[in-house]
């Protein structure tokens, strides 16, 4: 008989496991409190116009890459339409108004910043070296099996925060903020975030950039064809409400009257919602207030736009916004000074009329701005929730509006959303963008091992491992090695590339 699996969860962790562990052999059933899964990787319609939700773009998508080799293994690569960034510059920074292009590729990456810091060019290429090494040292991020050497210096930068690693390789202040623009790709903080998290985000994008044309909710949909083509189950309006154990081990799932027996359990939830689950006293009080006193990343606020038709022209990048020279600190604002910074993108919807239908505006927002709302349901929060969101959308758009001369004039109609909206639709704690923080500060502290002292109770998701669509997919492999082992997934990786 097989054994039987129950997912929690059916953001990207919970349906990359469905599809590994259903292909091996697992009676699988992934839970989700939703009216579709996918988590993250939701798209959504508003008047007929189509909006992402978190999986904006993806990296290293060239064949022979590692997100290529993942999905083509996860059987997502050939019901996806990728749509390539603009490799002269995927990314665009702007600080204080001066724009600079972040270029795909070591050689084209250096050579465009060397143009405007002629003399920085040695220690551009130095810092790519060490990005290059320091990102290639993770044996699970290049899906090759664990090398000695090269695990050292990678504990190495997971213990030196991003700004002190720079100070020391790049000597013009500017460059440094240049370099560390596309922060709110994963929250950094000065002091705090590991080199590291930068490293892998900047090897992993730099490799190639792509948007997911049509929505990344295709890939969500993929893996949920995957996971029921091998006879897995995806059951969604199914909120689960208790992890039931035994005194040594999780026996089953309730999502309201349905019962599911498990002989294996995957919260790829944030581990508080798993807490609020399981009452086993394995999980020790100790552990209840590690997990309830880790720090969080910042939230975010969202305009989501449609524009009129023929009104504003594709663009093929992604545009930060910043009002000063530098990106630090933008998760430390007053109401004043908000916002500092901002993330201004275009949906591809795969047309190829060279003009965007809709787009989306990030900046971040600090969960204490919209406490006073928590006891409140999504639709029903009150006017004065609806002026607040009004307002900090007047702001937003007219700071894109600085940089980006016809902006309003394009917009026909937008909508909102704040971290409570994160919070209600993706159970992350405070509405955070991408769950527990990274912080050297806090040491082993701050990170989440996917095994639980439940020994048949596993996490998975943006809070093992790292965030962002590698950073989960690593977690996968990371959890599903404990039921078939590493070696065992990476043959199969290996296998699907003859």
């Amino acid at each position: 008989m097989s054994k039987r699996c129950v997912i929690i969860g059916s953001g990207l962790g919970g349906l990359s496991c469905g599809v590994i562990l259903s292909r091996n052999g697992y009676d699988v059933t992934v839970l989700e409190q939703g009216a579709q899964p996918g988590g993250c990787l939701q798209a959504f319609s508003r008047a007929g116009a189509r909006f992402e939700t978190g999986m904006h773009f993806l990296g290293s998508c060239d064949r022979g890459q590692v997100l290529h080799r993942l999905l083509r293994y996860l059987g997502v690569l050939d019901r996806i339409t990728l749509s390539r960034l603009d490799p002269r510059g995927y990314d665009v920074i702007s600080l204080g108004g001066e724009r600079f292009a972040m270029a795909n590729g070591r050689e084209s990456f250096i050579a465009g910043l060397a143009e405007r810091f002629p003399g920085e060019r040695d220690n551009l290429r130095r810092y790519f070296e060490l990005v290059e090494k320091v990102a290639g040292a993770s044996s699970l991020h290049n899906l090759r099996h664990a090398d000695r050497d090269t695990a050292t210096l990678a504990t190495e930068y997971q213990l030196r925060s991003i700004d002190d690693v720079l100070d020391r390789v790049i000597a013009d202040e500017l460059l440094r903020n240049v370099l560390v623009g596309s922060m709110p790709l994963y929250a950094a903080e000065r002091g705090k975030t590991p080199f590291a998290t930068h490293a892998f985000i900047t090897n992993f994008y730099n490799r190639s950039a792509f948007r997911v044309a049509g929505g990344s909710d295709s890939i969500a949909r993929a893996l949920v064809a995957e996971i029921e083509s091998a006879g897995g189950r995806v059951e969604c309006n199914r909120r689960a409400t208790k992890i039931e154990c035994d005194a040594h081990r999780a026996t089953a799932v309730l999502a309201g009257d349905t019962r599911y027996e498990a002989d294996i359990v995957i919260a790829a939830i944030h581990p508080a919602r798993m807490l609020e689950l399981c009452d086993s006293p394995l999980l020790r009080p100790v552990y209840r207030r590690r997990v309830a006193s880790m720090p969080m990343t910042t939230g975010c606020f969202t305009v989501y736009i449609k524009f009129k038709p023929g009104a504003m022209p594709y663009m093929n990048r992604n545009f930060y916004g910043y009002r000063g020279r530098s990106p630090w600190g933008c998760e430390l604002y007053t109401l004043e000074e908000w916002p500092k910074g901002y993330l201004y993108m275009h949906y591809c919807d795969g047309e190829a009329s060279g003009y965007a239908t809709s787009g989306q505006v990030l900046s971040y927002m600090n969960y204490a701005d919209v406490a006073r709302w928590s006891g409140s349901r999504v639709g029903r929060r009150g006017n004065d929730y609806e002026d607040f969101k009004r307002a900090h959308a007047e702001r937003l758009i007219a700071e894109v509006e600085r940089e980006h001369p016809g902006f309003v004039a394009s917009i026909e109609r937008y909508w909102t959303s704040t971290p409570l909206t994160y919070r209600d639709y993706t159970g992350s704690e405070g509405g955070s963008m991408y769950g527990i923080a990274r912080d050297i500060n806090l040491g082993p502290a701050a990170r989440i091992h996917h095994r639980t002292r439940v020994p048949n109770l596993l996490l998975a998701g943006q809070n093992v491992n790292s965030h962002g669509i590698l950073g989960v997919l690593v977690g996968t492999i990371v959890t599903c090695s404990e039921l078939l082992t590493s070696e065992t997934i990476f043959n199969q990786i290996m296998e699907t590339e003859k």
